[in-house]
């Protein structure tokens, strides 16, 4: 169950973000602008969690996790960049599709590398009860996580440390640009 299950939760989202990316490409104008905004706040929020949740555990707890969560950390970092690209562009840019696709790319990537190399050793060394706190873990992670990008924030302990002023920064952000249009 998505509620009670880290991996379960991270899956779904990653089934959200392959939906949000058909939102993105289908629509156009103001759509597509509402479908991009909501896509780059999941990406945010939902890499920033892994990162100070299930990363963290992969290391500790998985064998050879430190290579796993370096992989994914590279991973993460590549479709940040892009992300970080495509959040300064207008989504009526002419390059912006074509941008989108590599980052489309890029996340699917490393959505596949977390669930063939990260999340089956999850599961198996971590129980019920450990899957269910890290869910929670991750929702409250989430809750005041940064919703842009932000390349170079790739670890728990920055994302601790930048997270919670890079986030108040995002939100105030975030309401200008709705209440703007």
């Amino acid at each position: 169950m998505a509620g009670t299950d880290v991996v379960a939760l991270l899956m779904c989202q990653h089934g959200d973000i392959r939906n949000l990316f058909d939102e993105v490409e289908r629509s156009e104008g103001e759509e597509r602008r509402s479908a991009f905004h909501r896509l780059v706040r999941l990406l945010a929020v939902h890499e920033t969690a892994e990162e100070e949740v299930v990363h963290p555990f992969t290391r500790r707890s998985v064998p050879d996790g430190e290579h796993v969560v370096a992989d994914r950390l590279a991973e993460e970092r590549q479709a940040k960049e892009v992300l970080a690209r495509l959040d300064g562009m207008d989504t009526d840019d002419p390059k912006f599709l074509a941008e989108l696709h590599v980052l489309r790319l890029d996340v699917a990537a490393h959505a596949r590398a977390e669930e063939r190399y990260e999340f089956p050793h999850v599961r198996r060394h971590a129980g019920p009860d450990r899957l269910a706190s890290m869910a929670t873990a991750v929702r409250a992670a989430e809750a005041t996580a940064p919703t842009r990008p932000h390349p170079g924030t790739e670890s728990a302990p920055a994302n601790l440390a930048l997270g919670p002023v890079t986030a108040l920064v995002d939100r105030v952000r975030d309401a200008i640009r709705k209440a703007t249009g």
